[in-house]
């Protein structure tokens, strides 16, 4: 019995000390270098940056617009005049030339209210643009946090799988001994050895599948898909969340549902700028230019000025087709349609929170109904185990108990890691997923 274990030790030990040669990745540091690296949360920062730099008072029509202007116009013409008195003036190839150059204000000053509506509506984008950055880091950060779990998991299960081997290989190793000095036959060893093979068959593709998800996390992660590392060795999940305090967190802080309700801030300042239509728009305008003209022919041949133009429009529209009356009842209905999205959502996320919550609830059991099947099943082991070594039991009935065992710990870790997905999952919904 004590040689059995004492063979496991020695096998763990080598696998520990492989795995301390890697680097130790915590979840605290794959979550930095996500929100660091990963593509879908840099290109989401990009698109608020873009927002932010929208929400300008030039941008909502509030300021003036300055502009510099030249023209000058020149012409080539074989020109003929005839005077009052009868007299002829003919030139061929008469140069007329104007220059005309100054700066001009134009400045709408009201426009119904729109512009205020605008800058209104800029800002809210903005509070959107935050929303759904919100809402990409608190999935990718579930990702991450996912995967990361997954792949301690399947770590556990690989240390399970390490163990039956060794198991496997002293049940053949006894099988030899008991087949060399007569007292089994050649049939127990091979089928030792084939049960050795399967249980290998079985290590290999579980280390292809952790392999596999290592990859995945580096691809979440944006860096060196090649790039090795180890995982934490046990997984801790939180068995005192409440539905109550989730549902509350949700409903304030869920981004799907702050999106929604942004939404309709932003259709009803679109309604505002549709109905200000109604009003009318006055702009004031004013240049100062400086004005140069020559002529070959004629009474005067060259003359200049300056000075201040200045003056105001005023712009009513009086009947459009019935376009604006269109336009407000489509914008109505567009606010009417964001309210009812605002309730499909809140209806959707109190359902998946409550559903989520019993699936959080169920997993909590298992994991502990798990866990003492997985001590059942290691007494079970031993007790098999010795009962082999003095040959008082069959080789079918040992492997049995072999199997249950190993059964038992995949059973374990994976309920563990079910509990632990649930436990993200609230947390997602609830909008307050640590990172």
């Amino acid at each position: 019995m004590k040689v059995k274990f004492s063979y496991i030790v020695l096998f763990l030990l080598a696998f520990v000390n492989n795995a301390k040669a890697q680097e130790l990745l915590t979840l605290e540091d794959a979550v930095k270098i996500a929100l660091e690296n990963n593509y879908e949360i840099r290109i989401s920062k990009n698109d608020l940056s873009i927002d932010k730099t929208n929400v300008t008072l030039g941008n909502a029509g509030m300021l003036p617009q300055l502009s510099a202007n030249v023209i000058d116009n020149n012409s080539i013409q074989n020109t003929t005049q005839t005077r009052n008195d009868g007299t002829t003036n003919t030139l061929d190839n008469a140069k007329n030339n104007s220059l005309t150059y100054g700066v001009g204000l134009d400045w709408t000053v009201f426009d119904g209210f729109k512009m205020f509506a605008r800058y209104d509506q800029l800002k809210a984008l903005q509070q959107l643009g935050e929303a759904e950055l919100k809402l990409t880091i608190i999935t990718r950060i579930s990702d991450v946090t996912s995967t990361y779990y997954d792949l301690v998991q399947q770590q556990q299960q690989l240390a399970a799988l390490d163990s039956t081997i060794v198991i496997s290989k002293q049940r053949l190793e006894l099988a030899n001994n008991r087949y060399t000095i007569g007292k089994a036959s050649k049939l127990e060893v091979l089928n030792a050895q084939v049960d050795l093979n399967s249980d290998t068959t079985t290590l290999l593709k579980q280390r292809e599948l952790y392999a596999n998800t290592k990859t995945l996390l580096n691809q979440i992660l944006a860096r060196d898909v090649k790039t090795d590392f180890r995982v934490i060795d046990e997984i801790k999940i939180e068995n005192n969340l409440l539905l109550p305090e989730l549902t509350s967190l949700a409903q304030k802080q869920n981004p799907q549902l702050q999106a929604q309700i942004l939404n309709k801030k932003i259709a009803e300042l679109q309604l505002k700028q549709v109905k200000a239509d109604r009003y009318p728009v006055i702009a004031v305008n004013s240049a100062y230019n400086f004005n140069e003209s020559e002529s070959s022919l004629g009474f005067v041949t060259q003359s200049s000025g300056k000075g201040l133009n200045y003056g105001f429009t005023a712009r009513l529209n009086l009947f459009d087709g019935f376009n604006q009356r269109r336009n407000e009842k489509v914008a109505k209905l567009l606010v009417e349609n964001t309210t009812i999205a605002i309730e499909q959502q809140n209806q959707q996320l109190l359902t998946t929170l409550t559903t989520s919550y019993q699936t959080y609830l169920t997993n909590l059991e298992l994991m502990k109904l798990e866990e003492k099947n997985e001590l059942i099943a290691r007494q079970n082991l031993e007790i098999t185990l010795e009962k082999f070594r003095i040959g008082t039991i069959p080789t079918i009935e040992f492997r049995t108990a072999q199997l249950n065992y190993i059964n038992a710990k995949v059973r374990n870790s994976n309920a563990q890691f079910q509990a632990k997905l649930s436990e993200i999952a609230l947390k997602e919904l609830a909008g307050n997923l640590s990172f």
